[in-house]
């Protein structure tokens, strides 16, 4: 193996941190760091939440824990000499912070598992961080032998440090009991027991839980419900001493307006719409940051209501989310449906990603859409997930030719398109693939970018919406 000794400096202010990670996907992680964040803000005041990887639902549900945006971390999409002063940047003013991982502790990108840690993984992020580590661990069907699951995460990455324990689903008194000593044999510290229970239950559907917007005050209960169990079976105080006891960072917080530059500032203040509501929840938090900085004004268009874009707009940003859930109720919205056309064919620059694009289609699943695009698109029993290195295949309103990005694909849908559109993208898998669509100044893609690595293209949209 490879092993790569990546650390943040440690000389600066403390900032309090910690990362809740596991051996795997469903121990937990998301019940108990955005039980612990509820938990942690009624006890400490203000709290920091941020998800590993390029998830967009747990964040939502960070937020509605701490009151403040939720915030990812991950070194694929923004590379590794970003995370720490993003962290820097999301933590100012908080007391403490929990940082959820991604699938297992050491999962990261694929083809990485020579390295140590693996790129992207939490593992990875944690020792960017310098962070403590706690490990969820779903103890059904377990007993003595999470002893040696326990010691083997101890010593598979040497430096990184595993703070202690949380058992969840644990089933009696007795159980507890074995767990707490099986812990004790290995040296790890326990730090809470948490017992099977129906309150920690969050709907879930295709691509993960259903999102915190779309709840509503359902997932405040459902937070509030979190904070009660977490309070009740975590040791609070001993998570706080492990996340004080993090080392000092030097690092120097990440700034849009330094991002941006002061010449790639456009005056007048252009207006850019940006689609929010139920149906559009996938984007980040930066995004909108890099656009004030570069001189635009933002404002909300939501496209299951509003049946015109606000007035004085001229760009829209059209991101992820589930327009699948919503087609019948996005479809019905022809008002809105027929001006964003007659926008688009009046020269609106337009950034659409994933859910974006399928809303400028002709249709999804047999409903009428916007028709922006020459493509149909239906719902597929295949997931398409994955990272892609990409390369601009067309000049557009965010990108020159051949430039290149590190981007994110999650979708179960396909799209059937006419020939003779540019392509967006193309990058190589088994051999040379175009992707998305580029057509005067529209860029609409399935590929979701991280704007934090690439802050030129969100000046240059914003010029663009100034023309």
């Amino acid at each position: 193996m490879v092993s790569r000794r990546v650390s943040a400096t440690v000389t600066g202010a403390a900032r309090p941190r910690v990362v809740v990670a596991a051996p795997g996907s469903g121990h937990g992680k998301t019940t108990v760091a955005t039980g612990l964040l509820a938990a942690l803000r009624q006890r400490l005041g203000r709290v920091a939440g941020f998800k590993v990887g390029p998830d967009y639902i747990d964040p939502g549900y960070h937020a509605v824990a701490t009151g403040a945006p939720g915030r990812n971390l991950d070194p694929v999409l923004v590379g590794e000499g970003r995370v720490a002063p993003l962290f820097a940047h999301g933590a100012e003013g908080a007391d403490l912070s929990v940082v959820e991982g991604v699938m297992g502790l050491f999962d990261g990108r694929l083809g990485s598992v020579d390295e140590v840690p693996s790129y992207g993984s939490t593992a990875h992020v944690a020792s960017l961080l310098d962070a403590p580590v706690v490990l969820v661990v779903d103890a059904k069907g377990q007993s003595q032998s999470v002893a040696a699951l326990l010691h083997g995460f101890r010593a598979f990455q040497p430096g990184l440090r595993l703070g202690g324990v949380i058992f969840n689903r644990v089933g009696s008194a007795r159980h507890e009991g074995i767990l707490r000593e099986a812990a004790r044999s290995v040296g790890i510290n326990v730090l809470g027991v948490l017992a099977r229970a129906d309150e920690l239950h969050v709907p879930s559907r295709h691509l993960g839980l259903v999102t915190a917007a779309e709840r509503g005050s359902r997932a405040d209960e459902a937070v509030a419900g979190m904070a009660r169990i977490v309070a009740s079976g975590v040791d609070l105080d001993a998570v706080a001493a492990l996340a004080e006891s993090a080392s000092g960072m030097s690092v120097e917080p990440w700034r849009p307006g330094t991002a941006i530059g002061d010449s790639e500032v456009t005056a007048g203040s252009p207006r850019v719409a940006v689609a929010g509501g139920p149906a559009f929840t996938f984007g980040y938090t930066e995004h909108v940051e890099l656009l004030r900085a570069a001189g635009a004004e933002v404002t909300v268009v939501d496209p299951l209501r509003d049946e015109r874009l606000p007035a004085g707009t001229s760009g829209l940003i059209l991101p992820g989310g589930f327009p699948e859930q919503y087609v019948a109720e996005l479809s019905a919205n022809e008002k809105l449906r027929h001006h964003i056309a007659n926008r688009v064919d009046d020269g609106l620059p337009v950034h659409a990603e994933c859910a974006g694009l399928l809303y400028l289609a002709r249709s999804l699943d047999g409903y009428p859409l916007c028709g922006v695009v020459d493509a149909d698109a239906r719902m597929s029993p295949r997931l398409t997930l994955g990272y892609r290195e990409a390369v601009a295949a067309s000049d557009s309103v965010l990108f020159d030719e051949g430039s290149r990005v590190s981007g994110h694909e999650f979708h179960r849908t396909v799209l059937t398109r006419a020939a003779g559109e540019n392509p967006a993208w193309f990058w190589r898998d088994d051999g040379v693939v175009t992707e998305g669509f580029v057509r005067e100044r529209l860029h609409a893609s399935y590929l979701h970018t991280h704007p934090v690595a690439i802050p030129g293209a969100i000046a240059r949209f914003v010029r663009e919406c100034s023309r």
